[in-house]
């Protein structure tokens, strides 16, 4: 048996649903995994570039995320981006399904971990697309402070 961390560690995350989205909440969630699949996570390879949260029959699927199949399980591995129930409190998935059907917003992962019990849980999101210049303007901000701490750095 493997030896248990006592701190969660992350194995992937989403940096472009920061710079396309306003995170409004954060929810923990499980994820229903094959034994192959989880092996896979445990090694890292697993992508959140493009993926999302669907509502479909009272339940939250996480559609779209890619995880790399596991080599020495070649004949069990199933479909790299097939997917994948979420599992959440019944309230919470009422809450964010009703959320979802509202315009603008949307339902993302944020990142991927394994908690210290050696599960895997999605952090996902309630969140709310920027305008195209809501972006730029964030862009124009973290170039500004770079400049900014570069001045002041290179000054002392």
């Amino acid at each position: 048996m493997a030896k248990k961390t006592e701190s969660s560690r992350v194995v992937a995350t989403n940096p472009k649903a920061y710079h396309d989205y306003h995170i409004e909440e954060t929810y923990e969630a499980g994820i229903v995994l094959t034994g192959s699949e989880i092996k896979s996570v445990r090694a890292g390879r697993i992508s959140l570039r493009e993926g999302y949260v669907l509502p479909r029959d009272g339940e939250l699927w996480l559609m779209n995320v890619h995880i790399a199949p596991y080599e020495p399980a070649a004949r069990d591995n199933p479909d790299p981006r097939r997917p994948r129930k979420l599992l959440l409190h019944r309230h919470e998935i009422n809450r964010l399904i009703g959320k979802a059907q509202e315009k603008g917003y949307t339902i993302v992962p944020l990142k991927v971990y394994l908690n210290p019990r050696g599960f895997a849980k999605v952090e996902i999101a309630l969140a709310k697309g920027k305008k195209q210049y809501e972006k730029r303007r964030a862009i124009a901000e973290r170039e500004a402070r770079r400049e900014i701490e570069r001045a002041l750095k290179g000054g002392e």
